[in-house]
């Protein structure tokens, strides 16, 4: 039983051999290790934040009475998010207003001081005053006259003498009067009304101040991610109405080691890579730099601010990505750099095929060919273990047993075997656009 086991699966293997034969060399694009400046890096490994963010809560007491938002949606700043009931605030402004408005009339009737009219008739009482009081005194000397003559007795002198004084008074009186009327109402009643207009109108603009707090609004353009309330509750104040996050541009949180901080200011240029986003490369600056560490780790927290894509309320990058900040932490050196797709990952560490060809030309150019070239070259693929450094775009930095000017496979590089028969189809510039791995199927 085992011999025949034995046997069958040397057939099976013989079989598998004489059809890789047929198969011939795997067909492979290749490309150069190239010998470039790079910078000194580290990349970091951070989380996409919002660079704004405010719980929106109600400033005053009351019902909800539309609530138009739902989770995920695009606000401007201003735009409404609740209304509370206005019925009974918007009474107690009528209310104010015609008050405000009573105290304006009074104060401008003060102001305008005494209509003609009312100077017309002041001045004819005085005048009639003035009548009665020549009047009295006239009677008054010709009872004197009589009186000296004895054709008065003393008592009856008296009486027109008590007569012609009231006359007196009643002229001063009509006379002050009208200059009252005249001078029209005194500064001090003026100014008391103007103070009451003041004060009225402070009441108006703090009731319309309260009913504006019961629109609750977005403060800033934004993305609404979190509710809190719905059409009917009711709302006390300070209590919380929806969260809203601030996308157009968003910040890379990462954790820095104290040795590389210091290469590192705010506005320093960094570049950030998205995974989730087919790897998306974008540049950001350092926004902030928090000066306390923390003590376990010895990282300081760093903010990468990076603008953001908003097309139709979409947000290409959305709080709570993953993300990688490639940081500078030293000047530019030489380095050996591949393309990323040259990398072969999953086993114990990132290996490369490097391509030993027939002919030493293969090694030696540094030209682009076209896949349809005729005079295409064979070689043996050996694996190389490699170790990543920093990144350039398309490009990575590797270290290991390889050299510059050596060609590597860019694609096809999936299903090869060390030692393997290769043909070389393509020789791609290093920087060219990634493309499906499989060559020549």
């Amino acid at each position: 039983m085992t011999i025949r086991l034995a046997l069958s699966l040397s057939v099976l293997l013989s079989g598998a051999l004489d059809v890789a034969a047929q198969q011939g060399p795997a067909p492979v694009a290749v490309s150069q290790v190239q010998l470039l400046d790079v910078d000194a890096v580290q990349t970091y490994v951070g989380t996409v934040t919002a660079s704004r963010s405010s719980s929106i809560g109600s400033a005053v007491d009351g019902r909800v009475l539309q609530f138009p938002i739902n989770e995920g949606n695009f606000v401007t700043q201003g735009q409404p998010l609740a209304q509370l009931l206005t019925e009974t605030i918007n009474l107690e402004v009528e209310a104010a207003q015609a008050e405000l408005l009573l105290q304006k009339h009074e104060l401008a009737e003060l102001e305008n001081g005494s209509r003609p009219e009312e100077l017309a008739a002041a001045e004819a009482r005085k005048r009639a005053a003035k009548a009665f009081h020549d009047f009295r005194l006239t009677q008054l000397g010709r009872a004197k006259s009589l009186f000296e003559k004895g054709a008065f007795n003393e008592e009856e002198l008296h009486e027109i003498e008590a007569e012609a004084e009231a006359a007196v008074q009643v002229f001063r009186q009509g006379e002050e009067n009208w200059k009252l009327v005249a001078a029209g109402p005194r500064q001090e009643r003026i100014l008391q009304a103007r103070a009451r207009v003041a004060m009225q109108d402070a009441v108006v603009r703090n009731l319309q101040s309260r009913v504006r707090k019961y629109t609750i609004v977005a403060p800033f353009d934004g993305f609404i991610v979190a509710e809190h309330t719905e059409t009917g509750e009711w709302l006390k104040q300070g209590d919380l109405v929806a969260d809203v996050v601030a996308l157009g541009e968003v910040d890379v949180l990462v954790h820095i080691l104290e040795q590389h901080v210091t290469h590192i200011g705010i506005g320093t240029d960094v570049r950030v890579e998205i995974p989730a986003l087919h790897d998306l490369q974008i540049t950001g600056t350092v926004a902030s730099i928090i000066p306390q560490a923390d003590i376990r780790a010895r990282t300081f927290p760093v903010k990468v601010r990076v603008r953001n894509s908003i097309v139709n309320n979409f947000a290409t990058i959305k709080a709570g990505m993953l993300a990688r900040a490639i940081v500078p932490i030293g000047t530019r050196r030489k380095g050996l750099l591949i393309p990323k797709d040259a990398l072969v990952l999953g086993g114990p560490s990132p290996t490369i095929f490097v391509v030993d060809t027939a002919a030493s030309a293969a090694s030696e150019d540094t030209g682009v060919k076209d896949s349809t070239n005729s005079t295409a070259k064979t070689g043996k693929v050996r694996p190389v273990p490699v170790t990543m450094g920093a990144s350039d775009g398309r490009l990575i930095e590797i270290q290991g047993a390889i050299k510059a000017g050596d060609m590597i496979v860019v694609r096809g590089n999936e299903r090869l075997r060390p030692g393997q028969d290769v043909v070389i189809t393509e020789t791609l510039d290093p920087r060219a656009e990634p493309r499906a791995k499989a060559v020549g199927r």
